[in-house]
């Protein structure tokens, strides 16, 4: 029984391929027809836009597994740098607590088991739990090189607890996202294009940084 979770999750995933390969539902997203629809929609609808980018965007990033980089670059293209980084920062962090959520409760009582029996990945991801979680979390966050979809997932089968993924997640995913919107913001914003280009710059600085520091003091190899 402990692995029909696992299983129901692995068909769905499969279902989801599948719908996607014939619907085209991440091609959709992808090559630029949910921001020419969002741009459409501001005009006429700010708040109905400000919706539905935030419904799409959690599920583009958890159900079709696409890069939030993608929404990170709508965001701020179509909503500007600061309205732009709140959207997409909220929702990447429900998206991110969504996965987590599924990935407790489909997976975990299935790869737990068979995870512990690796000494390295047991001491990583059970033992050092209540030691090094926060740092951990804070790392992988803050240096956009770590596949965001996976981790959040990955994350469900450890033993770090719900409130703490949560509240690191929202906190340090926020100089990533800003540094993406505020990036792409710039690139459509002739007259401020030199200043929010150098303000992602200092943030993706800032994230590695913040990122080594993290990563020295919790000895993370």
């Amino acid at each position: 029984m402990k692995y029909a979770k696992a299983w129901i999750f692995a068909a769905v995933v499969v279902a989801i391929c599948i719908a996607n390969y014939f619907l085209g539902w991440s091609d959709w997203i992808a090559n630029g027809e949910l921001q020419r629809t969002l741009e459409g929609m501001v005009g006429e609808n700010y708040v109905l836009a400000c919706v539905v980018y935030v419904i799409l965007s959690i599920a583009g990033s958890v159900v079709l597994a696409l890069p939030g980089i993608l929404f990170a670059l709508a965001a701020g293209a179509i909503f500007g740098p600061v309205m732009g980084t709140l959207l997409c920062w909220f929702s990447m962090s429900l998206g991110a607590i969504g996965a987590f959520i599924a990935g407790r409760y489909f997976l975990k009582d299935a790869l737990k088991p068979k995870l512990e029996q690796n000494k390295m990945l047991n001491e990583f991801l059970f033992e050092g739990a209540d030691r090094s979680d926060v740092f951990v979390l804070a790392v992988t966050r803050l240096v956009p090189l770590f596949p965001f979809n996976l981790q959040n997932f990955a994350y469900g089968v450890t033993d770090i607890r719900f409130a703490p993924y949560a509240l690191y997640s929202a906190l340090f995913i926020l100089p990533g996202t800003a540094a993406y919107t505020i990036g792409a913001a710039g690139i459509v914003d002739g007259e401020n294009r030199v200043l929010l280009i150098a303000i992602a710059v200092v943030l993706f600085a800032i994230s590695f940084a913040v990122a080594w520091v993290l990563k020295k003091k919790a000895h993370i190899k």
